[in-house]
């Protein structure tokens, strides 16, 4: 299996994890502490985040990957 790793301090060359990143800011903002947030709130954020369209896989879920299901999100 092939590896790569971008440079340091260049965001530009790891697209999906920065924009991952973004998206995960909107629930979860910086310095906040995640003891404050309960088990089922992590994981109802996580869920929206795994059946959230993206472009890099056509407009299909990380969840429709993974498990290899069609959601009919309409």
């Amino acid at each position: 299996v092939r590896f790569y790793f971008p440079y340091p301090h260049q965001p530009w060359q790891r697209g999906t994890n920065e924009n991952t990143n973004g998206l995960l800011r909107e629930y979860f903002p910086k310095g906040q502490d995640f003891t404050i947030r309960s088990e089922e709130y992590i994981k109802s954020k996580v869920d929206e985040m795994n059946k959230r369209p993206r472009k890099c896989l056509r407009y299909r879920t990380p969840y429709e990957i993974y498990y290899s299901e069609v959601l009919h999100l309409t």
